[in-house]
């Protein structure tokens, strides 16, 4: 009787382990297309420390309080090492990016919804036939979706599937290489993004249509509210590393850089002049099926954090209260700093052409230079070219 008991409870552990590992792959299979792999240690040990409690018990392992405790250090012990990930992740993602995600909805041009400028007459174009197709970056889109707004026919123009798309400046310039979009409204492309043009045989028109600030900012309980422009080229050539240094707390400097080819990273790469960039901080990222590639990481709020971007994004479109801009060479980034030419980090952005064919690209080009166009440059939010 005891030997057949002992069977029973042999073949009960081997059906149980059976479910548990159809279960277990289900579970794996869900974090990988997740992309939680720093999950993956953590629910292992879980699985194996139930699936021995679970063993242990039937076969009446715990019959003193030695064996309990020794079973409890070890499977705690196990599950906080393999937990350490997933807390590390945790806490990652409970530190605030600026790069929230802005919803573009807002600005789609003709929509019920929608927070588009607006001329308070009638456009002295209005575009009809073959529509330019544009494309730029999220900065700029609710700039030519006033521009749109108020020379396009009126219909729905999604900004993913539409004549007026918005797909941010790198795929911008990749859709403008391919002949996808006719224009596109950007930052000045990168030397890789005119290299390629080159050897596409594309000669790149491009036309400024307004000025911004390329703009630094830090967590708001940084005591720096000021750095100079070769203090900004030290710390992204990896000189100044401690904000210390730079009149601070005595903390390393976490300096974070853009995509390659966006357009707040080819500005910084203009604003180095040349001198070699440190290695940004990058994160493995999980693609379809648990691949995975390793990216610049994100922005991520730290109170040693510095980071750049554009002034209309992150005041006018993200509008993140738990950072501060920086004043450079002790000049803040405001409108008006930018039209008196006083602050030191000061650029144009473009229309960006490539040879199209569209009749209706240069009228509208021009229109946009007009007062009328310069007004709506002004009204979004941007200083215009001219006053």
């Amino acid at each position: 009787m005891k030997e057949e008991s002992k069977i029973g409870k042999v073949i009960l552990s081997i059906f149980v382990l059976i479910g548990m590992v159809f279960f277990g792959y289900v579970g794996l299979f869900l974090l990988l297309i997740m992309g939680k792999i720093d999950y993956i240690a953590l629910f292992i040990t879980v699985g194996v420390v139930l699936y021995l409690l679970f063993v242990l018990k039937i076969f009446r392992f715990f019959q003193s309080k030695q064996r309990k405790v020794l079973f409890g250090s070890i499977a705690g012990i196990a599950i906080l090492i393999s937990a350490i990930a997933p807390l590390k992740d945790v806490y990652t993602n409970l530190i605030p990016t600026v790069d929230a995600e802005v919803d573009i909805s807002k600005y789609e041009p003709f929509s019920e919804f929608g927070d588009v400028a607006t001329l308070k007459e009638k456009a002295t174009l209005q575009v009809s036939g073959d529509l330019p197709k544009l494309d730029g970056a999220t900065a700029l889109y609710p700039l030519y979706a006033a521009f749109v707004e108020a020379t396009y026919p009126e219909k729905s123009y999604p900004p993913y599937d539409s004549e007026v798309m918005m797909s941010n400046t790198p795929n911008a310039y990749e859709n403008l290489f391919n002949g996808t979009v006719d224009m596109i409204f950007v930052a000045a492309p990168s030397e890789a993004q005119k290299k390629i043009a080159e050897q596409k045989g594309l000669k790149l028109k491009m036309t400024p249509i307004g000025r911004e600030a390329f703009v630094f900012f830090v967590n708001k309980k940084n005591p720096v509210d000021n750095l100079t422009v070769d203090q900004i080229t030290d710390i992204y050539m990896g000189k100044v590393t401690n904000w210390e240094q730079l009149g601070g707390n005595n903390e390393t400097i976490r300096a974070f850089q853009r995509p390659e080819g966006s357009g707040s990273q080819s500005a910084l790469q203009s604003l180095m002049k040349g001198m070699p960039l440190m290695k940004p901080p990058s994160e493995d990222i999980v693609t379809g099926m648990g691949g995975i590639i390793n990216e610049v990481s994100q922005y991520r709020n730290y109170k040693n954090a510095i980071g750049f971007t554009f002034r209309y994004y992150s005041t006018e479109m993200v509008g993140n209260d738990q950072i501060k801009l920086l004043e450079i060479d002790g000049v803040a980034p405001t409108k008006e700093n930018i039209r008196a030419d006083t602050y030191p980090i000061t650029s144009e952005f473009y229309i960006v052409t490539a040879g199209t064919d569209n009749p209706n690209v240069d009228p509208l080009i021009e229109w946009i230079l007009s007062e009328q166009g310069q007004e709506l440059v002004e009204k979004v939010g941007y200083v215009p070219l001219e006053e």
